[in-house]
């Protein structure tokens, strides 16, 4: 049974303690946050779990074998770190840091010590993203030629960070899960519209080192709610909407055929391929519910998670790279230059 604290009851803890608790190898023992009206409300919840404002107690708890965190992204690196030189396994809220080499030393301090770090990447989890990256891995949508997200919304705005850390996290998350190839490169833009706050629109241009290419656009500021994506291929293509409630996948057989004849291309003839529309049928499993259970396999047959620390570090180095890039105006940046060579002095 893996014994599990919790750090942060606000708006993702409940959540995170409910799904643990409905794990059968796992069950949450503590929870600790500063507030207390939170711990209140989780103790009328859950009265047999412990609920304290004291980290330390957690920490220092032999029977805690691992610790989730559920707090401001400032946070993530101390807590974390703090966790694993206590030799517990950590779940960190994505993004995993505020920085690629806080990200670094994270992952170097877990392989050292031979703990489960895992980011929590919730959309990896969903049965949609899962299955496009089957159809993908499989070659039905062939060569990919672009990734195009909208994820838009009226709020929530926050103080602490921007809308690219809070929105497009999901969208290069979710690209690293599904390309099998790494960005070199991204250019960014955004606004901030109210005095004092971080940029509240923004839009991301990533480049890969193939004819990949990948465009998101992120806004807080919006009149609807929009999360859909289009992903095209040379054989295929595919619209992603997370909003719909059941058909969230929609396979194109739509595209282009050009000829190979070299007398055709001078003349720049184009075939429009026009066919059918599936859309194929999605498990309905909550993506925490499978996050959690995934987590706990991978502490008790010390497997590596599918949304690692490497695979956190690979988000945050996109994301540092994309906030310098809106700093200078759109200027593109190289993402490796934001690969710590060495994450200890």
């Amino acid at each position: 049974m893996l014994s599990v604290g919790v750090i942060g009851y606000g708006y993702w803890g409940p959540n995170v303690v409910r799904n643990f608790m409905e794990v059968r190898e796992a069950a949450v023992r503590r929870v600790v946050d500063l507030r207390q009206d939170r711990l209140e409300l989780m103790g009328r919840r859950y009265p047999a779990i412990q609920a304290s404002r004291d980290v330390d107690a957690l920490m220092k708890d032999p029977t805690i074998n691992a610790v989730v965190i559920a707090t401001p992204t400032a946070s993530h690196f101390e807590l974390a770190m703090r966790a694993l030189h206590a030799g517990k396994h950590v779940l960190v809220e994505k993004p995993m840091t505020a920085t690629a080499y806080e990200a670094a030393r994270l992952v170097s301090e877990a392989e050292r010590r031979g703990l489960v770090l895992m980011v929590d990447h919730t959309f990896i989890y969903t049965p949609a993203v899962r299955r496009i990256r089957d159809l993908i891995t499989r070659g039905d949508l062939g060569e990919i030629f672009y990734y195009d997200s909208t994820r838009i919304n009226l709020g929530l705005f926050q103080h602490d960070t921007d809308v690219i850390w809070d929105l497009a996290v999901h969208d290069v998350s979710i690209l690293t899960y599904l390309l099998d190839e790494e960005p070199i490169a991204v250019s960014a833009m955004g606004k901030s519209h109210v005095i004092g706050n971080p940029e509240n629109v923004a839009y991301l241009t990533i480049s890969f080192g193939s004819d990949t290419i990948a465009h998101i656009n992120v806004n807080w500021l919006a009149p609807v709610k929009i999360r859909r994506t289009i992903i095209g291929g040379s054989l295929k293509m595919i619209v992603y909407d997370d909003l719909e409630p059941s058909e969230k996948i929609k396979v194109y057989d739509k595209g282009i055929n050009i000829t190979d004849d070299p007398e055709q291309v001078k003349k720049m003839l184009v075939g429009y391929r026009i066919g059918d529309m599936w859309a194929p049928q999605l498990e309905t499993t909550e993506a925490l519910t499978a996050l959690t259970a995934h987590f706990v396999d991978c502490v008790v047959k010390k497997r590596k998670p599918d949304t690692s620390g490497e695979m956190g570090l690979a988000v945050v180095r996109v994301l540092e790279a994309a906030t310098r890039s809106m700093r200078r105006n759109g200027e593109p940046v190289d993402i490796k230059a934001f690969e710590p060579a060495c994450p200890y002095p």
